[in-house]
């Protein structure tokens, strides 16, 4: 669990939690770092929901660096309390993925 956490933080967020031991010790430092308080979970919320209505697969980015873009909007938006079922994440994703990989997906 740990490992899916350091792969989906950027070096910022990352100096902020390296002193962390355990994956739940991660994910509460996370939580206290995005929500914050009420006034800017909201802000915070509506940014997030901005960046995952708004994810498309760069040119030139790899599935795995898509990937953990990906999950890292899904995590954000979990620590604001705003989830998805698999279903609705599986679309979201490759509805972001572009044309090229229509055929890949459906054959």
């Amino acid at each position: 669990a740990k490992d899916i956490l350091y792969k989906t933080l950027d070096n910022n967020m990352f100096s902020k939690i390296q002193t962390c031991v355990t994956a739940k010790e991660i994910w509460e430092k996370l939580i206290h770092i995005y929500k914050g308080n009420e006034e800017t979970k909201e802000d915070k919320l509506l940014a997030a929901l901005q960046k995952f209505e708004s994810i498309k697969m760069k040119s030139g980015e790899t599935m795995t660096k898509f990937d953990e873009r990906f999950s890292f909007v899904v995590i954000e938006l979990t620590i604001l309390d705003k989830e998805y079922s698999n279903r609705e994440l599986e679309l979201k994703f490759m509805r972001a993925l572009p044309k090229e990989w229509d055929v890949k997906l459906w054959q």
